[in-house]
């Protein structure tokens, strides 16, 4: 038996088929223009909802399904990167960082309100921790929300939100206490809070498609209610959350690999020069052996750290591996992709073009690159 089979079972492959199929029949028709449009239609997440798709992982109470089966999450994770845009996955999927301090920390009522229109993809949410002047130093935010009886007034900014455009809900992260980890909370704030207001969208190198913005908060009272967990103990609430952002990384990598890997591989058999086709030259066949066993190694030690997520175990260092690790392979691979294919892969309109730029966000996004061999370095007591 495969390690493959080991880690998935024949629910994984059914999830994995039906989530195919919705890609091919409601995301690959679009994607191109998407792309061009620096967004996709709001519908998609209704019927991405409808589909039993945002609800991977979550309570069936509050709508969702495979609660705890974290490979189910991996499967779907995988074939919603076919549709090829990186920018689609990350704006269809901000919930999946911005959901689960609800779900985990917020007070039954608010979870009740936000869970299962978010769900359903009736409601969006997103998660804002990143400042102007913060970037990885969560630590050290400054968006500062003060007691003022039964609300708190907010007042700072964020910044490279995604989805922080469509947005309905937001948990964010705000300084209630002193300086440093220990005087962080997270609350939830509203679209039409009075004091809150949305920039305009931000243009980036990649993921057109995603919304992405700056969001500013000027004394906006938001209920003490809405605190999410405890009051002073938002950091290790983030924290937690970025182990799962961290590996939903790596498989994005790792499947921007796969896919480039994938457009090389048919290039190289269709391409000819000097009378046969490219890939019967050695130094691409060799090349796309090389290409092809980086993807295979960090595509199994990601899933061997999914597998230890998913029992309990604790990978701090070792998501913080699996990330840096799929990322540099994504590097490479879509750097020898747009090589192989030439001309055509600097084209817009080639997948390989896309996943080239789509790619240089990941070991940025959830903690740096540095971040990560930081936290590393750490856990081996260095």
């Amino acid at each position: 038996m495969s390690a493959y089979q080991d880690y998935f079972d024949p629910s994984h492959q059914l999830v994995r088929d039906s989530v195919r199929r919705f890609v091919e029949r409601e995301m690959l028709p679009g994607i191109e223009q998407w792309e061009e449009a620096e967004s996709f239609p709001r519908e998609l997440y209704l019927k991405a909802g409808a589909a039993g798709i945002l609800g991977i992982g979550y309570p069936e109470s509050l709508g969702g399904s495979h609660e705890g089966d974290l490979f189910a999450k991996v499967a779907a994770s995988e074939e919603l990167m076919r549709c090829g845009s990186g920018g689609v996955v990350a704006g269809l999927g901000s919930l999946d960082i911005g959901l689960p301090p609800v779900v985990k920390w917020a007070r039954p009522e608010v979870r009740k309100r936000v869970a299962p229109p978010v769900l359903a993809g009736e409601k969006i949410i997103a998660l804002a921790v990143t400042e102007p002047g913060g970037g990885s130093d969560v630590a050290n935010l400054q968006t500062r929300a003060i007691r003022d009886g039964e609300h708190y007034r907010v007042s700072g900014s964020k910044t490279f939100i995604t989805s922080g455009i469509r947005a309905d809900f937001y948990t964010v992260a705000v300084r209630t206490g002193g300086p440093g980890f220990g005087g962080i909370s997270l609350v939830l704030i509203e679209k039409d809070t009075p004091g809150f207001t949305v920039g305009q969208p931000l243009k980036k190198m990649g993921w057109w498609a995603s919304d992405t913005a700056e969001l500013f908060f000027d004394d906006c009272h938001v209920p003490v209610g809405n605190l999410i967990g405890v009051e002073n103990m938002g950091f290790a609430c983030i924290m937690g959350n970025f182990q799962r952002e961290r590996l939903a990384l790596a498989l994005m990598a790792n499947m921007t690999a796969q896919l480039a890997l994938e457009e090389s591989l048919k290039w190289a058999a269709q391409r000819e020069a000097f009378g046969k086709p490219i890939g019967k030259f050695q130094v691409l066949k060799h090349r796309l052996a090389e290409m092809a066993t980086a993807v295979e190694v960090s595509r199994e030690f990601t899933y061997r750290q999914a597998a230890k997520m998913a029992a309990g175990m604790s990978v701090i260092k070792e998501i913080s591996m699996a990330k840096n690790l799929a990322t540099d392979t994504a590097d490479r691979v879509t750097y020898d992709a747009v090589q192989i294919l030439g001309g055509q892969g600097y084209m817009r309109g080639s997948l390989v073009e896309r996943l080239y730029r789509d790619n240089r966000i990941l070991s940025i996004g959830g903690g740096t690159r540095e971040v990560m061999n930081e936290i590393i370095s750490k856990q081996m007591g260095l």
